[in-house]
């Protein structure tokens, strides 16, 4: 977990422990076989929590005060795409304020039931960040076709000057955030909502310019639909990724199959089944697997040198390995390799994802 470290003996396999199939959620805890490495040692997670906070804070400011200005000229001018913008400038200030509540929850130590701690509290705030771009972009399309159908009269004058503020203040709230951590995916979900609404200030200042030289009223709802696209792409990258965390799917450029292939190639190493790759948080990869190595090889050097593998090519510090040898159970059928296809041998009858072993294999 974040924050200590977690040592294994490896005389472990001297105590007595069933062997039991995991779906991949212990981390660096022993149960069953002869070692089950953590591989926790020396690295930390998450975001730089107190300086983050504070350029959050400060982009929150900022976005706050423009906002309830950007309200009152909006009305006065009858401008969609200033009203839209100080509706997605609403939302810039939740998802702000719901990326400081979930740093702090996701800085919480692991503790009773939660044994990875409240980390996911992130991925949370970065869905409903996406979420919410998404359902404002469904309303602000719809009233964009509406006044593209029918414009009402726009006063340019007032578009442009808000506009071109909107934009000085929205670029000092995105310096602000690009200076967070956004490989976190909760702050990098309130860094688009930001980054958007940039685009969205300087969709408007052109509309309003077109509206001011040319009269053209249909220029402020065509620069809402823009900016409508730029949100649902946003959002729509949000709700992905942050799902493919909930799922626990492997995470973004990492092959499983790829994995367990280049594992199985290590010395002694005869088969890898119940491989896992998931994710705890955004940029926490993590990996539990059972190894079946040669008999009488050293299965501690094994998952040793596999850990080392995993951290050094694939970045996942977090593994967990159940290493034993092959045939070593008395009862003959739960780590015997089976020959492919022989169902009635495999070491599990429901097992978990396929059987990796050295040479070609189905995945």
């Amino acid at each position: 977990m974040a924050g200590h470290e977690h040592s294994h003996d490896d005389h472990a396999h001297d105590q007595q422990h069933s062997h039991g199939h995991t779906d991949g959620h212990t981390n660096g805890h022993a149960h069953g076989g002869h070692s089950h490495g953590g591989g926790h040692g020396g690295h930390s997670h998450g975001v730089s929590a107190d300086a983050d906070r504070r350029w959050l804070l400060s982009a929150l400011a900022l976005i706050v005060v423009f906002m309830a200005g950007e309200v009152v000229v909006g009305f006065a001018a009858q401008s969609l795409a200033l009203i839209s913008d100080a509706a997605h400038m609403l939302t810039d200030a939740a998802s702000i304020a719901l990326a400081l509540i979930a740093m702090r929850l996701a800085a919480r130590p692991a503790r009773g039931g939660y044994t990875y701690g409240l980390k996911r509290a992130e991925i949370l705030s970065a869905q409903a960040n996406g979420v919410t771009l998404l359902v404002l972009s469904a309303w602000l399309g719809y009233e964009g076709v509406a006044r593209l159908i029918s414009p009402p009269e726009v006063t340019g004058s007032l578009v442009l000057v808000t506009a071109l503020i909107g934009i000085v203040v929205n670029l000092a709230a995105t310096w602000c955030m690009s200076k967070a951590n956004r490989s976190s995916l909760n702050v990098e979900g309130a860094f688009q909502h930001v980054l958007t609404d940039l685009y969205a200030f300087i969709a408007t200042a052109v509309a309003g310019l077109v509206v001011l030289l040319t009269g053209f009223a249909r220029a402020d709802a065509i620069a809402s639909l823009i900016v409508v696209a730029l949100m649902l792409k946003a959002g729509i990258a949000l709700v992905r990724d942050s799902g493919r965390i909930f799922l626990e799917a492997a995470p973004a450029g990492i092959d499983p199959d790829a994995v367990a292939d280049r594992m199985v190639t290590e010395p002694l190493v005869e088969e890898i089944h119940d491989l896992h790759i998931w994710e705890i948080t955004s940029g926490q990869p993590a990996l539990s697997a059972h190894i079946l190595v040669t008999p009488g090889g050293d299965c501690h050097a094994v998952r040793r040198q596999l850990q080392r593998h995993l951290a050094d090519a694939y970045g996942i510090t977090h593994s967990t390995l159940q290493v034993d040898h092959v045939g070593e159970d008395e009862a003959g059928a739960l780590l015997q390799i089976s020959a492919p296809g022989d169902t009635a041998a495999e070491h599990c009858a429901d097992a978990h994802g396929p059987v990796h072993r050295a040479g070609p294999h189905e995945h």
